[in-house]
């Protein structure tokens, strides 16, 4: 568990404390940064970077609490652990330290055992949190590396194709024929462009999925009219299909803790995946209602269903009966939808059968309907 790579910074305006804290650690194993107070310990966390900081609270020039501000505003440091040294034992106290983003106090005085497993669970967890980051990252290249290649040569083969079916033979086609061609290369063209953006919005959540931060930058937009949102969202898809006798939208007045972008965004991956796999000529349903202090938006379809097994297995880059139904896409639709859902406190859910038609809800939390 504890090598010699893994570097503590301790910050202690105590010289008898720090230096009892640095042989302890130093004695199993640990490299040992020192700072006597806040405005060193800024400077040595940057230029250190160490895996871990423990700080004492109550420091002259800048206290624990400024340096914890400090190092979170810094991209380099925002993520290290950070465990308080402290004298003081009241609730304030502790609540400041902990709503600032500290990771674990310890009260002075403090027994060797107690600061070495203090230590060694905060660097276990740590080391947990970064090889299940990375474990995402890697699986993310794999699904990107075998299914990259293979979705962009298809629209891209067809966009080859057509041109050069106009290029050999552009004296004996009809303007019918080019206009005929000229539209296939741009629904391919489409088509590539969908798969790029899908393949980069897919990528870029994973990334954003591991940044708390972040995370609660994107909890905090608001839509405050979820309806009109979903509505232009669902017929600009429906028209696109030339299926809008088929769309029925029903909406109730709602907000909801979810950027108007990443809502269009949903809506339009299910209503198109709605429309794709249903028949023309049977109904989309699309609904927004709010249940429980919850926004609940579905789209139902009468099209050929999703099986239990392949609900279970929905995930980014999968396709379902690819060969069977010859369907174009990469399957990041239900992917994005559902990540996006779970990055906003939410859920997507799905009730199918094969054969039976399909609803896909999207349950997220919301607020005071628009007026």
């Amino acid at each position: 568990m504890t090598t010699a790579k893994t570097r503590i910074l301790v910050v202690d305006d105590e010289d008898m404390v720090r230096t009892a804290i640095v042989a302890i650690l130093e004695g199993i194993g640990y490299e040992i940064d020192e700072a006597e107070d806040g405005e060193q310990g800024f400077e040595r966390a940057k230029s250190a970077r160490p895996d871990l900081i423990l700080c004492d609270v109550n420091m002259p020039r800048m206290d624990g609490f400024e340096l914890l501000q400090k190092l979170q505003a810094e991209p380099m440091t925002a993520t290290v652990p950070f465990l308080f040294l402290t004298g003081y034992s009241d609730h304030d106290h502790f609540r400041h330290g902990m709503t600032l983003g500290a990771d674990d106090y310890l009260f002075k005085p403090i027994t060797r055992d107690d600061l070495i497993a203090a230590v060694e669970k905060r660097l276990q967890k740590q080391a947990a949190l970064l090889a299940a980051t990375r474990q995402k990252m890697d699986e993310l290249r794999a699904s990107i590396s075998l299914a990259l290649p293979h979705e962009l040569r298809t629209p891209l083969h067809g966009i080859l194709g057509f041109c050069n079916l106009i290029a050999q033979d552009v004296k004996t086609l009809s303007p019918e024929d080019i206009t005929d061609l000229a539209i296939r290369i741009q629904k391919a063209a489409e088509r590539l462009q969908r798969l790029i953006e899908n393949f980069l919005i897919y990528a870029q959540l994973e990334v954003l999925g591991a940044d708390h931060e972040q995370m609660n930058a994107l909890r905090s937009v608001r839509t405050e009219n979820i309806a009109r949102v979903v509505e232009m969202a669902a017929k600009q898809k429906a028209q696109g299909h030339k299926r809008t006798e088929d769309l029925r939208v029903h909406t109730e007045p709602a907000a909801i803790a979810m950027s108007d972008e990443y809502v269009t965004r949903i809506v339009d991956e299910l209503v198109d995946n709605a429309l794709k796999f249903s028949a023309r000529g049977t109904p989309v349903h699309v609904t927004v209602r709010t249940v429980d202090d919850r926004c609940r938006i579905a789209v139902t379809d009468r099209g050929r269903g999703i099986t239990p097994e392949q609900q279970r297995e929905v995930g980014a880059y999968m396709q379902f009966n690819r060969r069977m139904f010859e369907q174009q896409g990469s399957g990041l639709g239900l992917a994005i939808a559902r990540r996006l859902a779970e990055l906003h406190g939410g859920t997507l859910e799905i009730e199918s059968g094969a054969g039976s038609g399909t609803t896909v809800t999207l349950v997220i939390p919301s607020g005071t309907p628009a007026r």
